[in-house]
């Protein structure tokens, strides 16, 4: 019943009714600084660096989401973003907004628990960058700082971008060089250092490329310092910076300094405030085989190593070479994990890296001493690690210089970029390992000649060793049976493996879909996720590995998922779309980009969620009839060497990420010297080549890939 007041007397005992409370206005966007980040632990909701903290752990404390109640994970919200090629970046979470990058360094703000964009920006990179990239137009994501998106892009160029609007702030070269004959890349997250940005490049796989990283002012762009990797050719004066003196002495006096030499800061950066000091993962060096020619070598300083530099003015501290004289392309680039340890003596501050070349090291990140490496994979390369001096036993089997070899692990490695996750209470870290191994061939003497951007070697998965179809390019090879003799079996397999840190030992394993699938994420409910190149993200028991579920996403998975929450609903996201090295190998009939659209896209899941929606499936298109064949035997034969040379490092002859060939239509036929020599799909990131190809170059692959298309369209004889 209401009650009225009707008189003056009665207005006096009247209330007016309570204003409703005033909602909280929402905190600014994007707002972290050192003190939020170092109190992470404190801020289970959030997800504020791309390995969630400051030490990188890709670990999330959040317990909502449990053995119990995970096989009830499912839809939450998914945002499309708009292209097919390769995703690999972990997104960033800050109250409430979501910041991801995709590729050539495009950035994504949508709103965490809807998936509603709020802004998207596009730094609008020329598509001929996308042939010098190793592998895919790729980017690993974004640093959020006071209001801030940080960002590099694959044209090499820092941008700052505010964090609230998606407008730019401003755009920087990082390069110090830009030419094609210096075809640097960047494809890493930046890392704030401090008032700092540091960030490095791509591009130890081509010629011309020195290593280096370098750190920007963070509020103007400007450069602070640059810190080269490598010694610059002797010939053009005394080294240009103090460490580089020592360097230039482990480096074969005939090292053909015009290859720039490598050893680019593509990954794997970190930070420490509280000793100030940026880690960063060096490269292999550059040309690729560094006993080309009949040189001896070297250790090759400080290619394929782990290195201390002084955040404040940008020198040396210390470092560890993982790989001494690398001629493998064991990169040690991989994700770098802080935690604070007792290995039996006493409390470290520690460093700790699954190497691409099998080993899992354990440093003192203050002294660079080395606490431990054991193998977390199987090695042949190598017979194990001397404890005293750290460095790698030799192996003489693994000296493919005058034979080919099959050695373990592949150039992919035993672990690549794909984060690992630390679990800092059960010590235990969470692998996506690979069993692969490649046979190595030394290839200048060969017919094939010099693959652009692998110099004088090539390496071959079990799968891609053909001997007759190699044979034209490489001459007689011995047999895969013959390589294979006393050594695990020759097949590219992929693992999860948990890594007990302090007793140096491998806990267990489960085999995942392939060789080539997605990063980790660990919770503190004991859970461990993995996506796959099936198009399913996976969930463990941490202490077992059993497997509590499997969500269908219908994309296949690189990136590593991440969990915040929202309004106590806690969430895991990942970002989906197949590609990055993938584009070097044709792909299974299991992977999800063989049967759905890979149309990139965030997925979100929730406890009690829906089924995810599949992309559509892809039909089976029948095998076009090519054109006439043109050209001569010797013009064919030219163009197979051309192609193996130019072209398919990306273009692998079957079904794969970027386009088969073989399959052109009419019309790209017609239009295929102005899509070769101009670039007319530069926009697609097929950029032009009339730098190192001539009109006649073009004519000879053209024949060549006309006359492979009728070898796939039916047999021979039929024509």
């Amino acid at each position: 019943m209401s009650i009225l007041c009707l008189s003056a007397s009665a207005l006096a005992g009247c209330q007016k009714p309570a204003e409703p409370p005033t909602a909280a206005p929402p905190p600014p966007a994007g707002q972290i600084d050192a003190a939020r980040l170092a109190g992470a632990a404190n801020e289970p909701d959030q997800w504020l660096t791309t390995g969630r903290d400051g030490n990188g752990s890709y670990y999330s404390p959040l317990k909502d989401i449990d053995a119990g109640n995970v096989g009830k994970l499912g839809f939450a919200w998914e945002y499309k973003l708009g292209t097919r090629r390769g995703l690999e970046a972990t997104p960033v979470v800050v109250d409430g907004t979501l910041y991801v990058s995709g590729n050539f360094g495009r950035v994504y703000a949508v709103d965490a628990a809807t998936g509603k964009e709020r802004w998207r920006y596009d730094p609008e990179v020329d598509g001929q960058w996308g042939r010098y990239a190793c592998c895919d137009a790729i980017n690993r994501g974004v640093a959020v700082w006071k209001g801030r998106v940080y960002v590099g892009t694959l044209d090499g160029f820092l941008h700052s971008i505010d964090a609230a609007t998606g407008a730019r702030i401003y755009k920087v070269d990082t390069l110090p060089e830009r030419s094609p004959k210096h075809p640097y890349t960047t494809s890493a997250t930046p890392v704030i250092a401090g008032d700092s940005v540091i960030i490095g490049s791509a591009g130890a796989d081509f010629a011309g490329v020195r290593g280096y990283v370098a750190a920007f002012d963070i509020a103007t762009g400007a450069l602070r310092w640059r810190f080269y990797t490598v010694p610059r050719d002797p010939k053009e004066g005394p080294q240009d910076q103090p460490h580089l003196v020592k360097a230039l002495t482990t480096w074969d006096k005939r090292h053909r300094w015009e290859a720039g030499s490598g050893a680019t800061v593509w990954d794997g950066i970190n930070y420490d405030p509280d000793l100030k000091l940026v880690y960063v993962g060096t490269g292999n060096g550059a040309p690729y085989n560094i006993k080309e020619g009949g040189r001896t070598g070297g250790d090759d300083l400080y290619a394929a190593s782990i290195v201390a530099i002084h955040a404040d003015s940008g020198t040396l501290a210390w470092y560890y070479q993982t790989t001494p004289g690398d001629r493998w392309d064991y990169d040690s680039t991989q994700k770098m994990i802080f935690a604070d340890l007792d290995l039996g003596q006493g409390a470290r501050k520690v460093l700790m890296q699954a190497a691409k070349n099998g080993y899992y090291y354990v440093l003192d990140r203050t002294t660079g001493e080395l606490l431990s490496a054991d193998p977390y994979a199987f090695i042949n390369w190598s017979k194990g690690i001397d404890k005293q001096s750290g460095r790698p036993i030799p192996n003489p089997a693994a000296e493919y210089v005058d034979d080919p070899k099959l050695i373990f692990p592949a150039t992919s490695g035993a672990h690549s970029w794909q984060p690992m996750s630390y679990d800092p209470v059960r010590q235990t870290t969470y692998i996506p390992a690979m069993e692969w191994p490649m046979i190595y061939i030394e290839t200048s003497h060969r017919r094939a000649g010099l693959v652009e951007g692998w110099f004088t070697v090539n390496a071959f998965p079990p799968e891609m060793y053909d001997r007759a179809g190699l044979k034209s390019l490489y001459g007689n090879l011995p047999s895969i049976e013959k390589l294979d003799k006393g050594l695990p079996p020759a097949k590219a397999l992929g693992y999860l493996r948990a890594y007990d840190v302090k007793n140096h030992k491998v806990l267990w394993e489960v085999p995942t879909a392939t060789s080539w699938d997605g990063g980790v994420l660990s919770t503190g409910s004991g859970l461990v996720f993995q996506g796959d190149a099936t198009g399913h993200l996976n969930v463990y028991a941490a202490e077992s590995g059993k497997r509590l579920a499997n969500v269908e996403i219908g994309t296949g998975m690189l990136a590593g998922p991440i969990s915040y929450r929202i309004d106590g609903v806690q969430y895991v996201a990942v970002l989906a779309g197949y590609g990055g090295n993938a584009i070097n190998y044709p792909l299974g009939t299991t992977t999800a980009a063989y049967r759905y659209d890979n149309e990139g896209r965030i997925v979100a899941l929730k406890v009690g969620g829906g089924t995810v929606p599949l992309p559509p499936e892809l039909k089976d298109e029948p095998f076009p009839e090519p054109p006439p064949r043109e050209g001569t035997r010797a013009q064919v034969a030219q163009g197979e060497v051309l192609y193996n040379r130019f072209c398919g490092r990306c273009h692998i002859l079957g079904r794969g990420i970027v386009p088969d060939l073989r399959r052109l239509s009419a019309g790209k036929h017609q239009a295929f010297y102005e899509i070769v020599l101009n670039g007319a799909l530069a926009a697609n990131g097929m950029g032009r080549w009339d730098d190192v190809l001539t009109r006649a170059d073009a004519e000879a692959l053209h024949a060549y890939i006309v006359s492979e298309a009728w070898n796939a369209y039916a047999p021979p004889q039929a024509h």
